[in-house]
């Protein structure tokens, strides 16, 4: 490209490295910037890696060299964060998820609209190889006519091992809010927009009890479904049943899994920009291993370059795009809906199915 797109970063905690890190492998990408709550965190990732730490958020959003804010706050912050960027005439792109709830987030979607600025958020993942290979074998075909999958993502949640869990058992938070972009931004990359979703929802747990530190022996109240379950209904008729649970001790059960007309696929763990994609065998009898057509020597900062591009070539749209997040938003809404109304709830969005990447790219290009 002709020059780089100057990101300022909103929120320095640990995600923050991956994208500081992640965001030097695309030329098109220059952090000039970073901003947190505490002072001191922002100044202590400024000095690690060579940039400018602004005294306050505001400042950043603000800052007439940043062009694009990335926004690793917490989620209940993130729409909020979003629009500040958006009324100072900055494009943002912000980390998961894009909203908690469909309406919230849509105000994001109506002023980047209004201000013609782009919104995008993560997750990134699914530019890697790992789901870029998946995503190429339904376009050629391999697996016929999608018809099902299977998206798992099962284990007995964060209180054991991480150091602040509250809030994922807090609204907007859960399995489905915390793990559930990964699994239905990949389902919608492989299989398109969705129309229709049904679910029912549990809250297993009235309490939960932190055995981490520092807060080991606090007791954290449920407000949000920790257990889901539900199917969705996508616009080329495939049908997606998908289980989240913070509720469930670990098994040893596929990410995803796509049936076809023609053979079957199990699609890697969408939260990496890896891991192997297995495909049925002709005879029926085994599953092997397909190499991937696309790099995994990606990781956080690929959709923001991706942004970046768009920013310089108005007529290219980046794949992960607030369309896309927005659709998510509210396919991950509908589950608890869903449940509480008994009924299945009729999609308001859509989107359009991202552009794959082609084949061949080094890691640091996202375009041929």
């Amino acid at each position: 490209m002709s020059r780089k797109v100057n990101v300022g970063i909103v929120g320095c905690g640990s995600i923050s490295d991956a994208y500081f890190i992640g965001s030097k492998k695309f030329d098109i990408l220059n952090i000039v910037a970073c901003a947190d709550l505490d002072p001191a965190r922002a100044e202590a990732k400024a000095a690690k890696y060579g940039v400018r730490a602004c005294a306050t958020v505001a400042d950043l959003i603000n800052d007439p060299e940043v062009e694009i804010v990335v926004n690793l706050t917490v989620p209940k912050a993130h729409v909020e964060v979003n629009l500040a960027a958006l009324k100072a005439g900055k494009h943002a792109y912000c980390e998961k998820p894009f909203g908690l709830n469909p309406a919230e987030s849509a105000k994001v979607i109506a002023l980047a609209k209004k201000k013609k600025l782009l919104v995008g958020s993560a997750p990134d993942t699914f530019l890697g190889g790992g789901i870029q290979t998946a995503r190429k074998l339904v376009d050629d075909g391999a697996i016929g006519r999608p018809v099902a999958a299977l998206a798992f993502m099962m284990c007995r949640g964060h209180e054991s091992w991480h150091p602040s869990p509250q809030f994922y058992y807090q609204k907007g938070g859960g399995p489905m809010f915390d793990m559930g972009p990964y699994y239905l931004t990949a389902l919608v990359n492989l299989l398109g927009p969705a129309r229709r979703v049904t679910g029912s929802t549990a809250k297993t747990f009235r309490e939960r009890l932190i055995t981490s530190q520092p807060f080991n022996g606090t007791k954290i109240p449920v407000e949000t479904p920790t257990h889901l379950t539900g199917t969705i209904e996508f616009a080329n008729g495939a049908i997606a049943t998908v289980v989240m649970s913070f509720d469930t001790w670990p098994y040893p059960l596929p990410c995803i899994v796509l049936y076809g007309t023609e053979s079957t696929m199990e699609v890697p763990d969408p939260n990496s920009f890896g891991g192997p994609v297995k495909l049925r065998s002709a005879d029926g009898k085994a599953y092997h291993e397909i190499a991937h057509t696309h790099t995994t020597d990606r990781g956080r900062g690929a959709g923001v370059a991706d942004m970046a591009y768009s920013i310089l070539r108005r007529s290219r749209k980046h794949r992960a795009n607030g369309d896309l997040a927005q659709h998510v938003v509210e396919i991950m809404a509908a589950f608890e809906r869903a449940s509480t109304s008994g009924k299945a709830v009729v999609l308001k969005t859509t989107c359009k199915r991202p552009a794959a990447l082609p084949v061949g790219l080094a890691p640091n290009e996202l375009d041929a």
